[in-house]
């Protein structure tokens, strides 16, 4: 299967239609490390994430990002995936990675964690713009939840 990548993009906070709240589940921020790489692995592995088979030295890149914020989602005090975003110029936000590691997948916790992760990109001073981006590779919840969310294409390239 040809993978398709799609853009997608809030340009006002007042875009996010939040998910009904569950009870259990919160966001915990986290600090760059070993945990963060396992979670990359054990959530993209299924859907062939890039992330999912970085070199040691891409990984220590990726985690050296000065400005990149991790959070874990939790359940019920368990970590169930893991989310991180990065400002970027312009006032813009992008989403670098958001999932739930398979066991939590198909509980009905998607909607409500993304809420929380744009909620809390939102968050940070000065952003005008939050961004994403998927493909037919992800889990195919994922595009559905986003524009449920109030994410809106931007681009598909061919």
């Amino acid at each position: 299967m040809e993978e398709i990548v799609t853009q997608l993009e809030m340009t006002a906070a007042d875009q996010l239609n939040p998910a009904p709240l569950v009870d259990g589940v919160a966001l915990r921020s986290a600090r760059p490390g070993p945990l963060i790489r396992e979670l990359h692995v054990r959530i993209g592995t299924p859907y062939r994430w890039p992330s999912a088979s970085r070199s040691d030295e891409e990984w220590a890149r990726w985690l050296a990002a000065p400005r990149r914020e991790y959070r874990l989602i939790e359940y019920r005090g368990e970590v169930a995936g893991a989310a991180d975003f990065e400002p970027q110029p312009g006032n813009a936000v992008e989403i670098t990675t958001f999932g739930l590691v398979p066991e939590f997948v198909g509980k009905g916790l998607g909607g409500c964690a993304l809420t929380l992760v744009v909620a809390d990109a939102w968050a940070l001073p000065g952003t005008r713009r939050v961004w994403l981006h998927t493909s037919t590779l992800d889990h195919p919840n994922a595009l559905p939840n986003y524009l449920r969310r109030g994410f809106r294409s931007f681009s598909r390239p061919a």
